[in-house]
């Protein structure tokens, strides 16, 4: 049915630009959904619609139709480079369908990427000649002071910038959740007063099909659409409540993976960071190394998290130009009009006509009532006859001309807004054995009762004609377009920003961290063997007679004396 394929077209592009991900697969199978069976309200069905208010028009006559146009959604801001096409321009504008796209997309991440792989084998390699030719820096004197202050400032300061990387993703990614939730729940929030609509409308339809007045009943070709169209609404009701919930939940499910993952990352960064700092101070040149090896990785880690990041927000980009560029558009030929089967206004049309004639099918059986029983004064043994008596009971105000163009009341007619009312003033007293008139009055409170059920039905299906219309022509995709660029697009990509700007400072500050350790590892194996081989344990005399410092290990040797006052022995 085409409703089932617009409902599920619209949550798979609403979930396909918050997973920022495809179904190609899927989409397919909407496209090649058949169209239900014709019913009162045409020929195809409905779909979920916005919650705003909207003002609605008939749409234009045939002589306003024209070819559609075609449009480039974001074609400005998608122009990228495309992997599969051998790094050509891709030109085909934002196209979720489309494998180009996302490998023009994906190429915005690439710098994270690159410098993902070139950190891991050059920081790698230099770990790996580190460790095996035991290069060493050899500073000497007032420079190595100076060295050794400069060391510890840069050391402060991009632990520093680690911290603020972490505090930027940590609150980044938590307002980044809460506005993919907040979208999500106005998804959710128009899908539960759709499907509530959708519900009333059955209710009042089924309402409308009993509908018997003194075995005055509609037609039974308009009973035959009231069945078809009721089992519709039905399975559409539940089959929007299905696909919002499961998508919903799916959506919810992997922003909390997301979220869980950066809060790790910040976490294990922060760890780092600072207890890097503090091994780094206090000289433990074991753990030191440790918090290297373990850096190195985690660097690598960020710098991929950065691109795909990245990559993701020029998605939300690109996803939210789109909206808006389509919102202005609706009937333009674009990508989203496989995703999004919008009725034309042709169509639109015929179903505005349909509806009216139903509404005018129940206000003529009301009235055919009210003319044949309520306003005949019968004579006692007459088969109308229930001692109706008094003033005559006034009509039911006909919505529509005989063009179904609208028109006012008359001044003898009731409007639907206010049938119940008047009519109440008619009601007359009956027995309990037989439905007769005891009093003054032209209705009994059981027809009373049909009257308001066929005025209910008729009012109901007349109120929730234009929103249903709006469900079909993507009027209700276009305010939900509108509503969601306006309302979410900024603080995500805001947010969005903020956690590419987080993960990149933590990639550069841990960076740099790494190195400065790798220094202070230096200074301090260096200091280590000054006073293993070079601390005086007593003095000594080599074979010249020379009196110096005797290493630890007892021998004295000139190469191994530090420089002490030299005394030569006299003989």
């Amino acid at each position: 049915m085409k409703i089932t394929c617009l409902l599920r077209s619209f949550l798979f592009f609403l979930a396909s630009l918050t997973c920022g991900c495809s179904f190609p697969s899927v989409a397919t199978d909407l496209r090649r959904a058949g169209d239900p069976l014709k019913s009162i309200f045409g020929a195809a069905d409905l779909g979920p619609f916005d919650t705003g208010n909207s003002d609605y028009a008939q749409a234009p006559g045939p002589g306003e139709y024209g070819a559609p146009k075609t449009l480039v959604l974001a074609g400005n801001q998608t122009k990228r480079p495309d992997i599969l096409r051998r790094f050509k321009r891709y030109q085909g504008g934002w196209d979720i369908m489309n494998k180009h796209y996302w490998a023009s997309v994906s190429f915005t991440g690439a710098p994270g990427f690159i410098l993902a792989v070139l950190w891991f084998f050059s920081f790698g390699l230099e770990l790996v000649v580190h460790h095996c030719c035991r290069c060493r820096i050899q500073i000497k004197g007032k420079i190595y002071e100076l060295y050794q202050k400069i060391c510890l400032l840069l050391l402060i300061i991009v632990t520093c910038a680690s911290v603020t990387g972490c505090i930027l993703l940590s609150v980044g990614q938590d307002e980044f959740h809460n506005e993919v939730l907040h979208t999500v729940n106005y998804v959710v929030n128009q899908s539960e007063y759709t499907v509530q609509m959708l519900r009333n409308v059955t209710e009042y339809l089924s309402l409308a099909k009993t509908i018997n007045i003194s075995q005055v009943i509609l037609p039974s070709d308009i009973q035959k659409d009231i069945d078809e169209l009721s089992m519709d609404l039905t399975s559409d009701a539940e089959t929007l409540t299905m696909e919002t919930s499961g998508n919903a939940a799916m959506i919810r499910r992997v922003f909390n993976i997301v979220r869980s993952s950066l809060i790790v990352v910040a976490a294990v960064v922060l760890l780092v960071a600072l207890v890097g700092l503090v091994m780094s101070l206090l000289g433990y040149q074991t753990a030191i190394h440790l918090f290297i090896f373990g850096g190195w990785l985690l660097v690598a880690v960020t710098f991929i998290l950065c691109g795909v990041f990245v990559i993701f927000n020029h998605v939300v980009l690109d996803s939210c130009t789109a909206m808006q560029e389509w919102a202005n558009n609706p009937q333009a030929e674009t990508a989203l009009s496989d995703i999004l089967p919008c009725v034309d206004e042709r169509e639109t049309n015929q179903t505005l006509i349909q509806s009216k004639k139903v509404v005018a099918g129940i206000a003529n059986v009301v009235n055919q009532f009210i003319y044949t029983y309520a306003d005949t004064n019968r004579s006692r043994g007459d088969i109308f006859y229930y001692n109706q008596s008094g003033p005559l009971v006034p009509p039911l105000c006909y919505p529509f001309d005989y063009q179904l163009q609208d028109r006012e009341c008359g001044s003898q007619e009731v409007s639907m807004e206010n049938a119940s009312v008047v009519w109440e003033r008619y009601i007359c007293r009956t027995s309990k054995r037989h439905q007769m008139c005891k009093t003054v009055g032209r209705l009994t409170p059981s027809m009373y009762g049909e009257l308001v059920a066929a005025v209910n039905a008729s009012y109901a299906i007349r109120h929730y004609t234009p929103p249903m219309l709006s469900l079909r022509n993507c009027n209700f995709v276009r305010n939900a377009f509108m509503n969601i660029t306006s309302r979410y697009c900024r603080p995500l990509e805001h947010y969005l920003g903020l956690v590419v700007a987080g993960l990149g400072l933590i990639s550069v500050g841990v960076m740099l961290c790494l190195i400065l350790w790798i220094l202070n590892a230096n200074r301090l194996q260096r200091e280590e063997v000054f006073v293993k081989f070079f601390s005086c344990s007593g003095p000594g005399v080599d074979k010249e007679g020379s009196i110096g410092c005797r290493p630890k290990d007892g021998s004295v040797s000139l190469l191994s004396l530090v420089p002490c006052p030299k005394i030569t022995l006299q003989k």
